[in-house]
């Protein structure tokens, strides 16, 4: 054999062999099945006293391991309300005893299901990755269901409530909160786009699919915030007729919502060759992000003696704190027409400081986020792929 040949050979090799490890890797990228998305409802059944739970957790509760994936999916048919939806704040990897399960069982005709700490789009790509590697029927079954609910929850004018059926309060605002508007879209481009756990759906089903998703990138759109002439971000909530900003909870006013925004412009920099309107709306938004900054301040977190208030056992307190080395950050809120930095308390009275805050919220809530870096981040290679001659942050 010649040195060309064998030099020849070696490299066919080597390349048959880089390929099958990508494969490979590729392959176990799309069968990782984890609960992690389920977190946030996990550690609310736990930690948050809840009169309103369908069941509350026993003493040393046992658990699944993550690796027994049936057995969790069985659970999320378990919990599953006849709607197709779920109900949230729950720990799916439960292994619950023979009265929660007959408790949870009896109350499949109760429709209190939602979107909220990201439930039931989780649920369905759950159910899509377990009937994806398993192929059993019931699987595939519940996944179609819970994406059926999705459908039928959104508006004609493509937002979703955080609640459906509808209920009679702010959650019948489009809402952007937690994540749960972005994380229905997420789940629907991976239908839309042909993520292989989603191989098994119809076309008819695919289709309807993809009609949501559409209808939700023109709300994503139509309900970014113009403030005094210019286009900047979105609000945790939108009315969910209007549009507009919108009050949800007493201490979430209507504003610009620096954390929120952040993945709704991920979302919308991931799109493959944007229209006009979708690069317009992701450069304002930017501009936004990089005029917010807010700099020298760092926060910080300190033990103090514990209390108990209506809500929770506080511990902690937070302050805001000049440091001259601080990275950006971002308030979780700015006020419409002024951008000033804003804060709120249980009585809906508007603040300028986060030490004007009751200590219970101070320390219970995200005043502050430096979730827009991801987005300035990402930007200069997104600018100079689809607006090479306009860099918004250099002007």
């Amino acid at each position: 054999m010649t040195t060309k040949k064998r030099n020849y050979l070696v490299f066919l090799i080597l390349f048959v062999l880089s390929n099958t490890f990508t494969n490979a890797q590729a392959k176990k990228e799309t069968d990782a099945i984890t609960t992690k998305p389920f977190g946030d409802s996990e550690r609310h059944w736990y930690g948050i006293k809840d009169e309103n739970n369908l069941v509350n957790p026993v003493p040393n509760q046992p658990k699944y391991a993550e690796s027994d994936y049936t057995k969790i999916a069985d659970n999320m048919i378990l919990f599953q309300r006849a709607n197709g939806g779920w109900p949230k704040n729950y720990d799916m990897k439960a292994i619950l005893t023979p009265e929660q399960v007959e408790k949870v069982a009896s109350t499949k005709a109760i429709l209190h299901t939602t979107f909220d700490n990201e439930t039931s789009y989780t649920h369905v790509y759950y159910l899509a990755q377990v009937y994806t590697a398993t192929k059993i029927e019931k699987y595939k079954q519940a996944c179609q269901r819970g994406i059926q609910f999705i459908l039928d929850a959104q508006y004609a004018n493509g937002g979703w409530p955080q609640y459906y059926p509808l209920e009679k309060n702010y959650s019948r605002h489009i809402t952007l909160n937690d994540g749960a508007y972005m994380g229905i879209m997420n789940l629907l481009d991976k239908i839309v786009y042909n993520n292989p756990n989603f191989s098994f759906l119809d076309e008819a089903l695919r289709s309807k699919a993809k009609e949501s998703y559409n209808k939700g990138l023109d709300c994503i759109l139509n309900m970014q915030i113009k403030d005094n002439g210019r286009l900047t971000a979105w609000c945790q909530q939108h009315d969910e007729v209007t549009l507009a900003p919108a009050w949800a909870r007493k201490f979430e006013p209507p504003s610009i919502c620096n954390g929120e925004s952040t993945d709704v412009v991920l979302f919308l920099m991931k799109i493959k060759n944007p229209n006009e309107r979708i690069i317009h709306s992701v450069q304002s938004a930017v501009k936004w992000f990089e005029d917010s900054k807010i700099y020298n301040t760092r926060i910080e977190s300190f033990q103090i003696d514990a209390f108990e208030s209506k809500y929770k056992t506080v511990k902690r307190d937070v302050r805001a704190v000049a440091d001259p080395a601080a990275t950006p950050i971002w308030t979780r809120y700015y006020e419409l027409d002024t951008n000033r930095p804003l804060f709120s308390d249980r009585n809906s009275e508007l603040l300028y400081s986060l030490a004007e805050v009751s200590v219970e919220r101070r320390s219970g809530y995200a005043w502050y986020t430096s979730s827009p870096q991801k987005v300035l981040d990402k930007y200069p290679d997104w600018q100079q792929k689809y607006a090479p001659d306009n860099n918004v942050l250099k002007k």
